[in-house]
């Protein structure tokens, strides 16, 4: 795992938070040459992602971690599209769990083991907030994106925000 055990981490989902379901068009932020363009017969919702957001991503001071069920196609697929390097990517347990509890959230607990956390998805609820309350010993925070719009500048502004008290 790259990085500093000092850094926090930004787990980070892709369906909702990177590829918003509501917007109707591509993204139409233009791509600045570095990011490579969505090929054809390739997935046509990844003309949804905004190329901009991998400079904000990496802006932050944290280590970036996918937390999806793309896993490593994260790193095939959409990192080139964002301008992102290779990224550690969290391997999920098998898990026939049921519940308020969001299936990710026991295993983003372990991986962090202890480091500070932030956790952007577009399913998180309060019981994921009061479970990783009780059992992660490291501050965190559970950040929801309206998966309609999916990251927005106030999202990256409340992620800044948390990581530069830490």
């Amino acid at each position: 795992m790259p990085g500093s055990v000092d850094r926090p981490l930004l787990f980070l989902d892709v369906d909702g938070p990177l590829i918003p379901f509501g917007t109707p068009q591509p993204h139409l932020g233009g791509r600045s040459g570095h990011e490579a363009a969505p090929q054809a017969g390739s997935n046509p919702l990844l003309a949804r992602i905004d190329p901009r957001h991998g400079a904000r991503l990496s802006a932050l001071p944290c280590d970036l971690v996918w937390a999806t069920t793309w896993m490593a196609d994260a790193n095939e697929v959409i990192a080139p599209l964002l301008g992102l390097p290779e990224l550690p990517v969290v391997d999920w347990p098998d898990s026939d769990e049921e519940g308020p509890l969001h299936w990710k959230t026991r295993g983003l607990v372990e991986w962090a083991a202890g480091r500070a956390f932030v956790w952007v998805d577009d399913e998180i609820t309060d019981a994921d907030r009061f479970w990783v309350s009780a059992h992660h010993h490291g501050q965190a925070l559970l950040h929801r994106v309206d998966p309609r719009r999916g990251l927005t500048h106030g999202d990256f502004a409340v992620v800044a925000d948390w990581l530069a008290q830490l």
